[in-house]
């Protein structure tokens, strides 16, 4: 791989690192707002399965996978001189998923009630108009994330991230801002969260794409041609996309559905959150990775340099596996402090049991997150070669595959942690299928030196998160200032640690840690000019 296309790449990762970081950080707090303001119980429980509605939709127009589809075909034309060509396909592809986004939410709307009464389960009747009412308020959002997703895919294919990686920050400002001020100015309850919620997406996914895109010279032309050859390569990679079950985008669901199953207040909310926490390093680490190296990958393919393709798939996945491995094991080892500091505010705290729950399930979530981070960059390996019916095949089998788990936790009585030790199988089996399906299809992707990654990071983790199990057994700060310190400076240690075991074990992802050091060392050491 050249130097100039692996710096750009490493850039990229690093930007889209921080947007999504910064995204993870306002979701965390968009949960603690949740749930200082209103507790986790009945209300809660109600938010978590209106919000299944939206996600539904969102899923069924293939979420992720409509980017996904749209960036090699766009990227081809791109980087082929077709630039014309390119915005007239995606014109004709978002008019399309324009008409198609409101005809679903149409329908949603209108069947709103029998679908909150099918995740409702064994929970209260009185749960289904509740959680109803705060469905249709957030419906309308999936509009602007279907449409805004190729909005934010034609900036992703011309290597321009500002746009995508502040859109779910945008979102989730929304929701915080209005579970803050909306009960106060206007004495709403958590509908306020609902309506922040379509207010930032609107903003995030369509009025900030579309005034960057407008910067850039972009076009949306208002003819929809459905015979152009592209848009049918388009529909042709979307389709499998469509007709599959992505495991990560319907995970969320069948856990929200059988944990409905145990009837118990609070069930959903607890497992939602620790899910949520669980997927901070997935996002951070894995996500962006993927989505900076996607682009790359394409061009990789339309160029036809697939010695660099597969160099890249490896190197990232390695970097991936590096970067996520302490994550989880620091989030085990700190779980209880973690599930505290940012949830142990206001009504919460009248449920003690529950914030206790919401750790257990994240230590054992943590056990499959290196599996969540490299999924990303597996997909994109596909996507990025116009294949979508291989790495859906194989989703699908594993989404089925999940249901069975989780049928046979709540069948044989086990408690419902156990539907996260079913998440963490489903996913790492779907890890491992996606890899050798990839590397079938392009070649070695060097299976030797993931494995070793895999296994010197498991060693240098274990030991950083023992040492920070340790340590957070030592004191229990008395006020919330000491005890994000603690937490947060333990959880900086540790990571020196693992960096340094990383080193003393030769890994070479060190290195890429080592080198960035020294560049923000020079650059602190710069005289700063006068003039």
């Amino acid at each position: 791989m050249s130097e100039p296309a692996k710096n750009a790449a490493l850039r990229a990762g690093g930007a889209m690192a921080f947007a999504l970081l910064l995204s993870r950080l306002l979701g965390m707090l968009r949960d603690t707002v949740l749930v200082s303001q209103f507790g986790i119980g009945f209300e809660s429980d109600a938010y978590q399965i209106a919000m299944l509605i939206p996600d539904m939709i969102f899923m069924l127009v293939a979420g992720g996978g409509l980017s996904s589809a749209f960036i090699p075909i766009f990227s081809d034309l791109w980087y082929k001189e077709k630039r014309e060509e390119a915005w007239k396909t995606f014109g004709t592809v978002v008019w399309a998923t324009t008409l198609v986004s409101f005809v679903l939410v149409a329908i949603a709307w209108a069947f709103a009630v029998p679908i909150v009464d099918f995740f409702r389960d064994k929970h209260p009747a009185e749960i289904v108009p509740r959680a109803t009412e705060l469905a249709r308020i957030v419906l309308p959002a999936q509009v602007a994330f279907l449409v805004g997703s190729l909005f934010l895919a034609t900036l992703y294919a011309r290597k321009s991230f500002l746009g995508p990686g502040l859109a779910p920050n945008v979102y989730n400002v929304g929701i915080i801002l209005g579970g803050l001020i909306l009960p106060k100015a206007l004495g709403m309850g958590i509908e306020s969260m609902a309506w922040g919620a379509l207010v930032g997406a609107i903003i995030g996914n369509i009025v900030l794409p579309l005034v960057l895109m407008a910067r850039a010279g972009s076009k949306l032309p208002l003819a929809m041609d459905l015979s152009d050859p592209s848009v049918k390569r388009f529909f042709i990679l979307l389709l499998p996309v469509l007709l599959g079950f992505s495991l990560p985008s319907m995970a969320t669901i069948i856990t929200q559905k059988f944990a409905s199953m145990y009837g118990s207040e609070g069930v959903n909310t607890v497992l939602r959150y620790a899910n949520n926490l669980m997927q901070a390093p997935l996002g951070i680490f894995g996500q962006s990775m993927a989505l900076a190296a996607f682009p790359v990958l394409s061009e990789f393919v339309a160029k036809g340099e697939m010695d660099k393709y597969r160099d890249q798939v490896s190197k990232t996945l390695r970097t991936v596996i590096f970067l996520g491995m302490p994550s989880a094991a620091l989030l085990a080892g700190m779980a209880p402090e973690i599930t505290h500091l940012l949830y142990g505010y206001g009504k919460a705290m009248e449920s003690p049991d529950q914030l206790s729950a919401i750790a257990v399930c994240l230590q054992i979530y943590a056990v499959g997150i290196f599996a969540w981070c490299v999924q990303p960059v597996l997909m994109r390996g596909f996507f990025s070669m116009h294949q979508t019916f291989l790495p859906v095949a194989i989703g699908t089998v594993m989404t089925l595959a999940f249901i069975g788990f989780c049928w046979a936790v709540v069948a044989s009585g086990a408690p419902y942690t156990s539907i996260a030790w079913a998440t963490n199988l489903a996913a790492i089996l779907l890890a491992i299928g996606l890899y050798f399906a990839l590397q079938r299809r392009v070649g070695s992707l060097d299976p030797a030196g993931t494995l070793k990654t895999l296994g010197l990071s498991t060693v240098a983790s274990a030991v950083a998160g023992g040492i920070a199990y340790g340590l957070m057994r030592l004191w229990s700060p008395s006020n919330r200032i000491l005890e994000a310190i603690w937490v947060v400076g333990i959880g900086l240690v540790c990571w020196w640690i693992y960096y340094a075991v990383g080193r003393a074990l030769k890994m070479p992802e060190s290195e890429y840690l080592r080198r960035a050091f020294d560049r923000l060392d020079r650059r602190s050491r710069k005289p700063v000019s006068s003039g």
